[in-house]
């Protein structure tokens, strides 16, 4: 039980795969872990790598490992799944294990359908999954295991005592000599080479839609700012990584963490880019030190609005107004820090009007970026029960943010998938002139990138032609434009 290979599943669907090719951070941490608990441990990123399951089940073969893991969201689960079963028939005595959000709590309806999956690691792995593996390797008992969930001899589905969370996330053992570097890049800044980094883990807010702060029951834990930078620093010296993805739900709670990352990052002159998300009133909040988020090296943060009706943020308790949307985003572009953010179409009681006027109101937010995004019914979230009787498409492939999968009381699906097709349609028309008149070359250059990705690579133009629709004329023009305006060198 000495070999681990650790497969990201094969699944594609086009939303953020547009802007790169991202690090399965949560896998380089849970190998770590067993690669210091001397285990020998392999990482095949062929979500990334844009394998098939025919590739999967070569590199298994060539491999030939004691145990196959994989981790699981909603929309990747069946694949997931798919790669431990592709497991079994290589060698049925390779004992698979699946972990993340889904299968934490999706875990009896997987073993139910699936005699593929030896163990579920439920909730946070590092410690667990080691656990798990030497208790196996020793041929005890893994009720003795807390924090997992399998199928025993009898046949009946048994979870164990609930595994507590980490007390510290600082100086955590992390297996990035297993990535094959030369993979992760952000499209955006072409010859980038893309790292990620957690500052923190989790989110105290309750927004029913979301399947974080359920996963993490309402809890926020911080890393050391010494060991956020100390890894930033880690990556960019031996991997030569020049942009981080800082990968949390909510990295800014604690302001004065928060800022001794960014004094900390500024004293060093990395020269490292940095990507974000975090809530508008931790962007208002620090309204008098967001010179230093970009002194830091932020250039891009994602702020969640995901509504522009107050009724319908109150209702998913947001816990966050449409005015402090508005402020959030205006202060990161008066700092020169590129804004993104995101609505949420699809609800049981949108109609045509309510979606425009949707539509109208992100453009009143004016982001850079705005998408336009099918509600996502996970089956765990707390908002799953009021949109259960209108769901319609039970292939969890589709839970992507990108297929409808809801049918609205008064709309049909396709409706709403022109909708999503429309409010990128609308609010790109007006961008493009804009954009050729930003001054700063670097964020001219950025947005007439991404913008041009956007349309010519991403999930728009596969619906445009599900939907039997020709590229609206637009759309056609801005492309045009942009080819007739390359970017230059900033």
């Amino acid at each position: 039980m000495n070999k681990i290979l650790f497969i990201t599943a094969p699944y594609h669907a086009g939303v953020v795969e547009v802007a790169g090719r991202w690090v399965p951070l949560y896998m380089v941490t849970v190998a770590g872990a067993c690669q210091s608990a001397g285990f020998e441990c392999v990482i095949y990123d062929a979500m990334t790598k844009d394998s098939t399951h025919d590739d999967v089940r070569n590199v298994i073969e060539a491999t030939k490992p004691d145990v196959v893991a994989v981790s699981t969201i909603t929309s990747t689960s069946i694949d997931a799944i798919k790669v431990l079963k592709t497991a079994k028939q290589v060698n049925p005595q390779i004992v698979t294990i699946a972990g993340g959000i889904h299968a934490s709590f999706m875990y009896e309806e997987i073993f139910s359908q699936n005699s593929c999956v030896d163990y579920i690691v439920v909730g946070e792995g590092e410690v667990t999954l080691v656990e798990l593996l030497r208790c196996l390797g020793q041929n005890n008992d893994p009720a003795q295991v807390a924090g997992i969930a399998y199928t025993d001899q009898r046949g009946t589905i048994t979870k164990t005592s609930a595994r507590p969370h980490l007390k510290s996330l600082d100086n955590m053992p992390m297996a990035w000599d297993l990535l094959d570097w030369d993979d992760y890049t952000y499209y955006i800044l072409p010859g980038s080479r893309l790292g990620a980094v957690a500052t923190s883990r989790g989110c105290e807010f309750g927004c029913t839609f979301c399947s974080q702060q359920k996963f993490w029951q309402r809890s926020w834990r911080g890393r050391s700012a010494n060991d956020v930078v100390r890894e930033i620093q880690l990556l960019h010296g031996t991997y030569l990584v020049d942009v981080v993805l800082l990968t949390d739900d909510y990295p800014t709670p604690d302001r004065e963490r928060w800022e001794s990352i960014l004094d900390k990052l500024i004293a060093l002159e990395l020269p490292v880019k940095l990507l974000m998300e975090t809530r508008a009133q931790d962007i208002i909040r620090d309204k008098d030190i967001l010179h230093k988020y970009k002194a830091a090296g932020i250039i891009h943060i994602y702020v969640g609005t995901e509504g522009t009706n107050q009724q319908l943020l109150d209702r998913i308790k947001k816990e966050q107004s449409v005015d402090e949307s508005i402020e959030a985003l205006r202060l990161c572009r008066e700092h020169g820090i590129i804004t993104e953010t995101s609505m949420i179409l699809g609800f049981p009681d949108d109609t045509r009007e309510s979606l425009q006027k949707t539509i109208e109101l992100a453009k009143l937010l004016n982001p850079d970026f705005a998408h336009f995004l099918a509600i996502a019914p996970w089956p765990y979230a707390d908002i799953y029960q009021e949109l259960e009787p209108y769901v319609e498409e039970y292939d969890y492939r589709r839970y992507n943010l990108v297929d409808p999968v809801i049918k609205p009381k008064n709309m049909t699906r396709k409706e709403i998938d022109e909708a999503i097709v429309d409010g990128y349609r609308q609010f790109y028309m007006g961008r493009f002139n804009n954009i050729l008149e930003i001054e700063d070359l670097f964020i001219r250059n950025y947005m007439l990138t991404a913008v041009k990705r956007m349309m010519e690579h991403s999930f728009i133009r596969e619906k445009i032609g599900r939907l039997d629709q020709g590229m609206p004329e637009e759309m056609k023009k801005i492309l045009a434009g942009m080819a007739s305006s390359a970017p230059e060198k900033a």
